[in-house]
């Protein structure tokens, strides 16, 4: 980690308030309940949100989507359910993997597990098969409401390209240049996360389009990048 805290915690800011006045509030995570939300963070795994939507809108019509209904269908069913979501046989695996850890940790209620404080409920979470750290953070911050910062293909790339990060940065060198360096706050991390998305889908892809970007001339000063 570089030790020049100061500069770096300046310019996290200015790209969170440069994104913020350019887009506005992102009014994320899409979710009616926090059970929702915890199923969507394991169906967007490798596929985007429209095809989410369309698979728990499968689960809605159905009126199954609640713990216990989705823990006690048969594999078989699930997977067809969320089949628009891809990968649905690995996903309806993944899904009643946590399933079972909900229904044996805390009796299939996410309000009991909101009562577990974030460091235990990561690891716990992180012990699940199928949920690696951008999963388990996107539940602890969007379902359960813990100021945990969540990291994703779209930080790493913007943050890399504006000068902050080396391109071997590890998910957990990221997510701790935005814990020591900016406040932990819930809404700004939950706004933070989807402001950097959103950057990233219309302006950071792969093959960057940098005209028009509001970041464009955001960057650490000096020639070679200064962050970790």
């Amino acid at each position: 980690m570089a030790k020049k805290a100061e500069p770096q915690k300046e310019i996290l800011l200015k790209i969170y308030n440069t994104l913020f006045s350019a887009f506005g509030p992102q009014h994320w995570w899409p979710g009616d309940t926090p059970f929702e939300v915890a199923v969507g963070a394991i169906l967007t795994q490798n596929t985007n949100w429209g095809n989410v939507e369309r698979a728990i809108n499968n689960l809605k019509k159905e009126n199954v989507l609640n713990a216990k209904a989705l823990h006690e269908m048969p594999h078989k069913e699930l997977a067809s359910l969320i089949r628009p979501a891809g990968y649905f046989n690995i996903k309806a695996k993944r899904l009643k993997e946590f399933l079972g850890f909900l229904a044996n940790h805390y009796k299939g209620s996410m309000k009991k597990m909101k009562a577990e404080d974030a460091d235990s409920l990561r690891k716990e979470l992180l012990a699940v098969k199928g949920i690696g750290p951008e999963t388990a953070d996107s539940m602890l911050l969007y379902a359960l409401n813990k100021p945990v910062f969540v990291v994703d293909a779209y930080t790493k790339r913007v943050l890399h390209r504006h000068n902050l990060i080396s391109e071997k940065a590890t998910y957990h060198e990221i997510q701790e240049l935005f814990h020591k360096n900016i406040p932990l706050d819930i809404k700004l991390f939950n706004e933070y996360h989807a402001l950097i998305v959103g950057v990233g889908k219309d302006y950071c892809k792969p093959k960057p389009k940098c005209e028009g970007c509001p970041l464009k001339g955001v960057r650490w000063p000096g020639d070679k990048a200064k962050g970790i």
